[in-house]
């Protein structure tokens, strides 16, 4: 099995990361297509969430098959990271995420850096 499906619980709603940034919609439908049929993808349209998507199959078996074949497939000169959508992995990442930007705005501030 691969590294991506360990300790994961297996699910319909596959979260996509290290996408180009040039990637359309049309573009994931034809590649996650090819496992199944896909209920939604969202893609990343803020600054924090670019290259990234959220891909939703309609059923699991066709989540896992995309999962298993396309974590590490190199696409548009890039290597996916593919995961299970984990709704408690999702808040804990988000708290992280604003402990960092504020541990940032901490050291922008000591070396007056603006950007």
């Amino acid at each position: 099995m691969p590294p991506s499906t360990v300790n994961q619980e297996v699910n319909s709603i596959l979260f996509i990361k290290n996408l180009s940034f040039k990637i359309t919609a049309e573009e994931m439908y034809d590649l996650f297509g090819r496992y199944g049929p896909v209920r939604q993808i969202r893609l990343g349209n803020t600054v924090q969430t670019r290259g990234t998507a959220f891909v939703v199959y309609e059923n699991v078996q066709d989540a896992r098959r995309a999962c298993e074949k396309l974590s590490g497939y190199n696409f548009m000169d890039r290597y996916l990271v593919v995961h299970y959508y984990n709704p408690e992995r999702a808040k804990v990442d988000g708290q992280d995420l604003a402990a960092r930007y504020a541990a940032l705005e901490q050291v922008k501030q000591k070396y007056g850096v603006q950007l």
